[in-house]
């Protein structure tokens, strides 16, 4: 258990030795590439989730095309570094089961909050304006690959590209500009999930100096969350 609890210190905390460093003119690049990508990535995250209808051709299709902005922004801005986890710069490895523990255990707490807020009406009602578009469609399996290229895709670029354009406090600014661009869907719910998984896999990004520990959490918790939360929070008859 102590071991398991110092491995996952350094998974959130603990910073593993790296040499990052980039000129200016790298870094006003990922600035201008970044700002630009961000603004792009809301305008079609909205459209997917309220400018198309639940399963359709269009809301797969403005869904790839999400992942693919997110892709190609992250790329553009410049080298993206998976990282490694460990004080020790020569015996650092990948993180894989670490991050991969820390995204059951946020779901844990998403899935005990779904009981809660199924109590309240308001928020119950965001809950399931999302998991309308999982219960809608012929195309399940779809779905899932939807739900794992955006989460590969949107930590590639937050935690990737938007990361390393900024020079201070990365960890909650990335995790803003995260929530706002979800916030562009209206919804309250998805928007406060995004922060709170944002400050998460951000720490994982500052300990780690890379996106493969972010990528692990996000994946374990959307896809957990993508079967349990419509088992919580079932669509109202009619």
């Amino acid at each position: 258990m102590r071991r398991l609890g110092l491995q996952l210190r350094h998974t959130l905390w603990d910073m593993t030795p790296r040499d990052h460093r980039q000129s200016d003119r790298e870094f006003r690049r990922r600035q201008v590439v970044s700002g630009v990508v961000v603004v792009v990535g809301a305008l079609v995250l909205a459209f997917a989730l309220r400018g198309t209808d639940p399963g359709s051709v269009e809301f797969y299709g403005a869904t790839l095309l999400l992942a693919l902005v997110w892709t190609v922004g992250a790329l553009a801005s410049g080298p993206i570094h998976l990282g490694r986890i460990g004080i020790d710069e020569t015996a650092a490895v990948r993180p894989v089961v670490q991050p991969i523990l820390v995204g059951l255990g946020l779901a844990g707490v998403f899935v005990a909050g779904a009981f809660v807020v199924r109590l309240i009406s308001p928020l119950a009602d965001q809950v399931r304006a999302v998991l309308h578009f999982a219960g809608e469609g012929p195309a399940p399996l779809l779905l899932l690959v939807v739900t794992v290229l955006n989460g590969i895709a949107e930590e590639l670029f937050f935690r990737g590209g938007l990361y390393a354009a900024i020079r201070q406090h990365q960890v909650p600014v990335t995790a803003v500009a995260y929530a706002i661009a979800t916030a562009a869907t209206g919804n309250v719910m998805l928007a406060f999930a995004a922060l709170v998984l944002g400050v998460v896999v951000g720490l994982e990004r500052r300990a780690t100096g890379g996106i493969l520990a972010p990528v692990l959490t996000h994946l374990v918790w959307s896809v957990t969350m993508l079967y349990a939360l419509p088992a919580i929070l079932p669509p109202l008859p009619g």
